[in-house]
């Protein structure tokens, strides 16, 4: 769907009297979501259902990204430095991601994927700008070196919190310069700053494209080349934040971090190291993970994928199924693919799919932040996995919300406890972790209240069960693929 106001009215009109059913049923509290959502939240979701759902037309993959990538320009209350940093002379970041892939390769098959070339390393530096005279719509200072926006948002840094972010978009969709609102509100709450990456998208750039971007930009923290703006940022500063496919990127990273710390478990140094700009450099961990909704399984197969979607504006693997992208100079793919991020032999990998991954051991303390969604069953099994292995989880579930609902609808109460407990807690971690404790807490809709629940036991299923679920739904994608049908991907 096209973002001018003519294309939205022209996509509204045909549907304002199921606006307007909605609104009736909302207000006579007719409709099984009005004890739960406001008039606002009830119409936006639905709304949003039918925009992404089997009824609507569906758009090319090269229309989607013009339209989500499109840079609207910095203004508002922001901080804005945009980053490009070379290519490093040496390969060794991709012999580490590619041997860490065929290691984590339990399956017995060859795997098939391409070996993505580096490529300069880009990003944004975002902090908040504080100026009282600042409105939304005030563009950024001009005349100024991208040098100059960054120390202008140093000089209103005042925490060492340090986000390494990864936005969402299903692997394919969205860019930072879409979340700069939201950098801006986690740098005004912590006090700190955000490096939002603008990572490779698929289908143009498949798996591991985007870990390797997400793995060079780590150590473009730790470790500036020359041509960076910033000063090295210690480990003990950075979060790993992410929503949606930002959150698998954001636990895929941490898992070849953690395959890195136990393939050098025999050496005689305490951390791996790499070759990075011409140095060898130690590889640590960062203070820890703050994920929203993140995307887990890339095969979409674990119960609440069907059996919440009561809740959401995501399409299910059902309705999907019927549903394909039209031909675009984006897709399909020369060779074809069954998937728009990676090849089906590769769809169930750790690194892909991070609920693949059964050794969390060492794990820096995750936050998780989710709905009543679709992706709640992979949230609580990863959460369940990490608590009962040593790591520390804190986990706040809000009753009746959606997928992101911290963004999607920023307007209610829950979406403003999201981000106070999310922006907590990565200040909490980065001052050493005092008070983060393995805990969870359960928050009822329309603030009714909330009850305290035990991380390490969000799920009961087995992890032979969750292994099923993801075979069964691997061999649903193959079997679709192989009858010439590739299923439409929602914006997760």
């Amino acid at each position: 769907m096209e973002s001018t106001p003519t294309a939205l009215l022209k996509f509204l009109l045909p549907k304002t009297p199921f606006i307007l059913k909605t609104a009736l049923w909302h207000t006579l509290s007719m409709s099984d979501t009005a004890s739960h959502w406001d008039l606002r939240t009830e119409l936006t979701v639905k709304v949003l259902r039918q925009m992404l759902g089997p009824d609507s037309e569906t758009s090319t993959i090269t229309k989607l990204q013009r339209l989500t990538t499109k840079d609207p320009g910095v203004k508002g209350k922001v901080w804005v430095c945009k980053v490009k940093c070379g290519v490093p002379g040496e390969d060794t970041l991709r012999a580490v991601l590619f041997r860490a892939i065929e290691e984590l390769n339990t399956s017995g098959e060859v795997l098939d994927y391409e070996r993505p070339d580096a490529v300069p390393m880009e990003a944004e530096w975002v902090g908040y700008r504080g100026d009282a005279s600042v409105t939304d719509s005030t563009p950024e200072p001009a005349d100024l070196s991208e040098k100059e926006k960054y120390e202008n948002m140093m000089k209103e840094t005042t925490s060492k919190v340090t986000v390494l972010y990864f936005h969402g978009g299903a692997m394919y969709l969205l860019d930072p310069a879409t979340y700069r609102p939201l950098a801006g509100k986690i740098a005004q709450k912590t006090g700190g700053r955000v490096f939002n990456v603008r990572y490779r998208l698929a289908p143009q750039n498949p798996f591991p494209a985007a870990i390797l971007d997400a793995f060079t930009a780590y150590l473009t923290l730790l470790y500036p080349p020359t041509d960076a703006p910033h000063d090295p940022v210690p480990a003990s500063h950075i979060v790993f934040g992410g929503d949606s496919a930002g959150g698998m990127i954001c636990t895929a990273l941490l898992q070849l971090l953690l395959q890195m710390h136990r393939s050098n478990a025999d050496s005689n140094s305490s951390l791996p190291t790499i070759q990075f700009h011409g140095r060898d450099v130690p590889v640590p961990l960062p203070a820890g993970l703050a994920i929203t909704s993140p995307w887990l399984d890339a095969t979409r197969s674990l119960p609440s994928i069907e059996a919440l979607a009561k809740y959401d504006y995501l399409p299910t693997p059902s309705q999907t199924a019927t549903m394909e992208h039209p031909p675009c100079p984006a897709w399909p793919t020369t060779p074809p693919r069954a998937d728009l991020y990676t090849t089906t032999n590769t769809l169930t990998h750790p690194l892909v799919s991070p609920l693949a991954a059964t050794n969390w051991t060492g794990a820096p303390p995750i936050f998780f932040s989710v709905g009543e969604e679709m992706l709640y069953d992979e949230n609580a099994v990863l959460a369940t996995r990490v608590a009962r292995q040593g790591g520390k989880v804190v986990w706040r579930e809000f009753q009746a919300m959606p997928h992101v609902f911290g963004m999607m609808i920023e307007w209610t109460a829950q979406a403003g406890m999201h981000l106070a407990e999310y922006t907590k807690f990565c200040c909490q971690v980065v001052d050493g972790g005092e008070g983060v404790e393995t805990n969870g807490v359960v928050y009822a809709a329309r603030g009714m209240g909330e009850k305290s629940v035990d991380a390490g036991g969000l799920s009961k299923m087995t992890e032979e069960q969750v292994r099923e679920f993801m075979r069964e739904g691997k061999n649903r994608i193959e079997k679709k693929f192989m009858g010439g049908v590739v299923e439409a991907r929602p914006m997760l």
